[in-house]
């Protein structure tokens, strides 16, 4: 068995470039949603003095995440911000104060069990740092640790242009063996293994340093090939184990985590510093100086932007991530979030849409998706509104990674319809068993 993929060009330009910290901008709009769940509840208003680190609003259900203070100042006011899910959530305005005075009850975790564990890194708000932002310790909360055989550190980074994660295994590899240790003492973890792209020579050399202080760890270089870092693909390339649908990575006995959530584990137990900031990768062909950026969390991208010198022409385009997966920002007033890897923006010959033609019925979506859909069945289904055929297709599968879209010579906005296809079976899925009802009465 082979999970597909594509080569597409790395742009790999600011792989070298050390992060710099930029300077506290003189406002911050943090958001409460800025992870998988429940919104959380503000517990600050208009007037309060906060520092960075501070608790400025409490995760809301099991699967939540607090967020914190990224600067010291002032509340100026909690307002309502739309989000890149497309619903209006609250978020907390800071001023600065110009000072990022640390908040003074951080302390570094003292924890002796696996609760405590559990406990101490929920206060973190630590979250997915490589993807969708689901609450990392709700994913730890497996209770019968046993379950987990395997941890997987997605140190891919599969998507042209990023290099956060690169620079993540460059500069914090004591954070991520800090991390790692913590797993082994507290999950009972007896295996580890580092999925890297072979196009990161100097990440990999690093990372087996590491492995060979920690015996239950190992480097697997994968090939560059997009998507690797896809959480499916990342499991079978690194252990060979295929998650079967509708399941999850701990039903095989894995457990996946983004390298950059691993160094954040480590630095919060050894400092006590709940997450606060990104290292972002800023780049484009519109951007003048692209480079690396350790960013408070809730600072405007306009504000970032400045930093790398601006623009070389008006950005048409710009994302939060990668070209492939990322999202469009609609204005530079969007502002960082936990999740945050990369902002790009791009000119106009870039950020120009290719005009789509007629399906030629070639077979290359179908050829190149990693997780053997029929893209081009399932945009016919979605024209026709088929909910029955678009379920036997399994597009809920579908990981929008993009493969089927980059490989259309036809240029058909496939990936685009899988998505609209998702929405339109759950609302489908949703008024089944109303209208089953109804057909009884």
């Amino acid at each position: 068995m082979k999970m597909h993929g594509i080569h597409i060009p790395h742009r790999k330009n600011t792989a070298a470039a050390v992060p710099l910290r930029m300077p506290a901008p003189k406002t911050v709009t943090i958001m409460t949603s800025m992870h998988i769940g429940k919104p959380a509840s503000v517990i600050v208003k208009p007037g309060d003095k906060v520092y960075v680190g501070q608790p400025i609003a409490e995760a809301n259900g099991f699967v939540s995440a607090n967020i914190h203070a990224s600067i010291s100042g002032t509340v100026k006011k909690i307002d309502e911000v739309l989000s890149s899910a497309g619903s209006f959530v609250p978020a907390v305005v800071i001023e600065s104060d110009g000072e990022m005075t640390p908040y003074e009850n951080i302390s570094a975790p003292v924890v002796n069990t696996y609760d405590e564990f559990i406990s101490a890194l929920a206060s973190s708000g630590i979250v997915g740092l490589g993807g969708a932002g689901f609450p990392t310790h709700v994913k730890l909360d497996v209770k019968d640790t046993s379950r987990i055989q395997q941890v997987i550190i997605n140190s891919a980074e599969c998507e042209p242009y990023i290099t956060s994660d690169t620079r993540t295994m460059l500069d914090r590899a004591e954070d991520i063996e800090h991390a790692i240790k913590l797993f082994i003492k507290f999950l009972g973890v007896k295996e580890f293994v580092i999925g890297i792209e072979k196009n990161k020579p100097e990440a990999i050399s690093e990372m087996n340093k590491l492995a060979k202080s920690i015996p239950s760890v190992k480097v697997k270089v994968l090939p560059s090939s997009y998507p690797q870092g896809g959480e499916k693909v990342l499991i079978f390339n690194t252990t060979g184990k295929v998650v079967p649908a509708g399941k999850l990575p701990i039903d095989v006995g894995c457990v996946v985590c983004n390298c950059t959530t691993m160094a954040e584990i480590g630095r919060f137990f050894k400092t006590g510093m709940p997450l606060t900031e990104k290292c972002v990768t800023v780049d484009g062909d519109a951007v003048r100086e692209p480079k690396n950026v350790i960013v408070p969390i809730g600072t405007a991208l306009s504000d970032v932007f400045e930093f790398c010198g601006g623009f070389k022409e008006e950005p048409k385009k710009m994302l939060y991530g990668g070209p492939m997966m990322g999202l469009a920002v609609p204005s530079a007033d969007a502002m960082i979030l936990k999740n945050t890897n990369a902002v790009l923006a791009f000119g106009a010959k870039s950020a120009k849409e290719p005009k789509a033609t007629q399906c030629i019925h070639c077979g290359r979506c179908v050829n190149h998706c990693p997780l053997g859909l029929a893209p081009i069945n399932i945009a016919k289904a979605f024209e026709t509104k088929d909910c029955e055929a678009l379920q036997k297709l399994e597009v809920n599968l579908c990981m929008e990674c993009g493969c089927c879209s980059y490989v259309c010579p036809a240029r058909r906005p496939l990936v685009q319809t899988n998505k609209l296809s998702k929405a339109m079976l759950r609302d489908y899925l949703a008024k089944q068993p109303k209208e089953t009802e109804e057909k009884k009465k």
